[in-house]
Order: C-alpha cells, then structure tokens, then sequence
C-alpha cells in the first residue's frame, strides 16, 4: 500500500524522458506526453526530453550524457522493452547501469498482469542505478506509462511517501565511488 506523509517535506527531481521509436516523433509521441504531463503534475522538473531510435548504441550514448550530468537525478524511458529485434532498450541500459532495482520489473509485470494478463512476459521494463542516476526503461504503450508511474515511479519518487523511496536513499548512492 502507498502512503503519502503530508508532514514530510516534498522534494522535486529533476527527470529526463527518452521516448525509443523508429517511428514516432515529438508530434505524435502520446506516451512521452503522458509521462511529461505526470511528472509536471507530481510537482518534479522535466529536465530534458529526446526522441531515440531503436538503436542499442545511440540509447546508451543519451543515458550515458544525462547519467554525467548533475542536473539530472532520473532517466525514464518508453519503448524498446519488448522482444522483437528493434527492442534493444534493455540492452542498452545493461551497457550503463551499476545496479539492477530487479524490483522495479518484476512490480511492473505483475501490476500489468491485472491488467494485460499473460501478454505482461513480453515486457522487459526494467530499473536500476548509474552513477548516482535511477534509470527505469516502460514498454511504449501509453497505457504502459501510465501504469508504470501512476502505480510505481509516482509514489517512489515522491519523498513523502512510506515507508521508504527512492528518494531519501539520493545521497546514499554515490557511497561506493
């Protein structure tokens, strides 16, 4: 169950979103707008926002430059999680990552399950960790994204929610380097 303490103070975050597509563009790209609009209205900063094709090299070089920038603390990406040949997402996030939040997936797909039933294995929505950066890879569907914060990210990133976020462990994540 989520639980929002309005007693704690909320802390914004700065978040870049990748929409991953041969096919679409800023003009059509519905689930990027989703998820922009929501992350606007959860309080946090849209720090930047690309469209990528499905291609491994050119996602992983896009999370490589935000991971380094310190104006960005979370890349969210739509598309390019399932299992055809273009879906190179996943991929390109083992390329960066530090840390896998195996977590992150496994809730997906099983809050997708309710929802899509047994389709949910073809996605391989992931999460994890670089550079002090959180990574979180949603299938492209519009209906993914939604699900995907409205159920997962909204809360995590929200620093008032408990009994834990992803949040309050921002500071802790450098602590190997």
């Amino acid at each position: 169950m989520s639980r929002i303490d309005e007693s704690r103070l909320f802390i914004p975050v700065r978040i870049a979103v990748a929409t991953i597509s041969d096919t679409r563009k800023a003009e059509n790209d519905t689930s990027g707008d989703a998820l922009a609009a929501r992350i606007a209205e959860a309080g946090h900063e849209l720090a930047a926002r690309v469209v990528i094709k499905d291609d491994a090299e050119l996602i992983a070089t896009q999370l490589r430059a935000w991971i380094a920038n310190p104006a960005v603390d979370v890349v969210i990406t739509t598309g390019g999680t399932g299992v055809t040949g273009r879906d190179v997402t996943p991929e390109a996030f083992h390329r960066v990552l530090d840390k896998l939040i195996e977590g992150f997936g496994e809730l997906f797909r099983m809050l997708s399950y309710a929802k899509i039933g047994t389709s949910t294995m073809q996605s391989r929505a992931l999460g994890g960790v670089a550079n002090g950066t959180y990574l979180f890879a949603l299938p492209g569907s519009t209906g993914a994204v939604k699900d995907g914060w409205d159920d997962i990210l909204r809360f995590q990133l929200d620093s008032r929610h408990r009994p834990c976020n992803l949040v309050e462990l921002m500071p802790r994540l450098k602590e190997h380097f």
